[in-house]
């Protein structure tokens, strides 16, 4: 039999859906299952996409420009500016999704055997991403007591080498809701211009930012306009997950121009996704008051909850909608499986997503679990309710 390629062999399964054929033979045995593994928002998304889509009259959805419709790249220019960060339409180029943003500057900024540094624990499909372009994942730990704060300088200074590329900054941060402050994010310009870095900034959780912060973007840091790459999307802000459009954004223009030489080979992004996207440019602000209120209460609701449980421990997230919590398990990946595998509490179980594939440092997260806050209230009472009653009773617990 031939045999797979190298990559495809390293490839990591991802940690949000590695468990899920264990969710659906807990289905298939009429147990409910409330999932809090993935950032899968039951918000519903905006009327003006919907309606955007569904009253669309063309009689052939044709390719787009491989950067996008210039309509909708001038429409994003317009909301990068309301929000103070400079850019043109012709610095913007719309993606499959945000993934597609981050393995375009990948390709376009690093070599294969190159090195990317990132804060962990950390988005897991950084990881398949740098798989496909040969490069290598670079950790530096952020931890629990801490918030997950950024790491030190000097613990990224350890880590370069003449391999050292780029450095990738989620902020607000998946898996952990931690806001980067101005303050951090400045702190990793001078050691960027010494060592002639790119900043990787993925911001798609931009809009979910709580108790009064403010997101600070990556590219208003003066001096490094063409070091930043930003990357976007539409899957959170606008609870479209499987609307798969995205962003690439810089004002390197040699970045950018190679970029779209990728964007060429695989022609262009989702024609039906721009038209949602587009529209949902003209989204009301009550939407996102709406929206805002809702995450905020979910978030105050569960990281009290949790705290409450014996051995638990859930540091408070400044944003997004996730947390790593700290669970009394010697093993949290066999502890979510055996959620799904052999408890349930009135006929419901948990899913959550073991921390331990958010790490790159062989043995961390062991005891740790992301929880993404997307049901409402009352489902993640239930949720609360379960994880308590069967800590009680794992054999496992420590």
């Amino acid at each position: 039999m031939p045999k797979l390629s190298t990559r495809a062999n390293k490839m990591p399964a991802s940690p949000i859906r590695k468990l899920v054929p264990f969710a659906e033979a807990a289905k298939k045995k009429g147990k409910k299952v409330y999932h809090l593994n993935i950032g899968q928002p039951d918000i519903h998304s905006p009327q003006e996409s919907i309606d955007a889509v569904r009253n669309y009259e063309e009689k052939v959805i044709e390719y787009s420009h491989s950067a996008g419709h210039e309509s909708y790249r001038k429409g994003l220019a317009k909301y990068y500016q309301n929000i103070g960060i400079d850019v043109d339409h012709n610095e913007i180029m719309v993606t499959t999704g945000g993934s597609e943003a981050i393995v375009f500057a990948m390709l376009t900024c690093m070599n294969p055997g190159d090195e990317i540094i990132v804060p962990e624990p950390y988005y897991t499909n950084y990881s398949g991403f740098a798989n496909q372009a040969g490069i290598e994942v670079v950790p530096i730990t952020s931890k629990i007591e801490d918030g997950f704060a950024l790491p030190p300088i000097s613990e990224f200074e350890k880590v370069i080498t003449n391999k050292t590329k780029a450095i990738i900054i989620c902020n607000p941060n998946n898996p952990t809701g931690y806001l980067y402050s101005k303050e951090e994010l400045y702190q990793l310009k001078d050691l960027v211009l010494k060592h002639d870095l790119y900043i990787f900034a993925d911001e798609v959780y931009r809009e979910f930012v709580y108790d009064g912060e403010e997101h600070f973007s990556a590219m208003k840091i003066e001096g490094l306009e063409q070091n930043v790459i930003l990357f976007d999307s539409v899957s959170k802000r606008y609870s479209m997950c499987g609307v798969r459009t995205g962003a690439l954004v810089t004002k390197n223009k040699e970045v950018y121009e190679t970029a779209v030489k990728y964007g060429q080979a695989r022609l262009s992004p989702p024609s039906l996704g721009q038209l949602a996207g587009e529209a949902a440019l003209e989204t009301p602000k009550s939407y996102f008051d709406s929206v805002y209120n809702e995450y905020i209460n979910r978030r105050n609701f569960v990281i009290e909850e949790l705290n409450k449980i014996e051995g638990v421990f859930a540091p408070m997230p400044k944003g997004a909608f996730y947390s790593i919590i700290q669970l009394p398990v010697n093993d949290s990946e066999h502890f979510c499986q055996w959620l799904l595998e052999d408890f349930d509490y009135q006929n419901e179980t948990v899913m959550l997503a073991p921390a331990s594939g958010f790490y790159a440092t062989e043995g961390l997260g062991q005891n740790e679990a992301r929880i993404a806050y997307v049901l409402k209230i009352d489902d993640l009472r239930n949720a609360v309710k379960i994880i308590e009653e069967a800590l009680k009773v794992y054999p496992g617990r420590v």
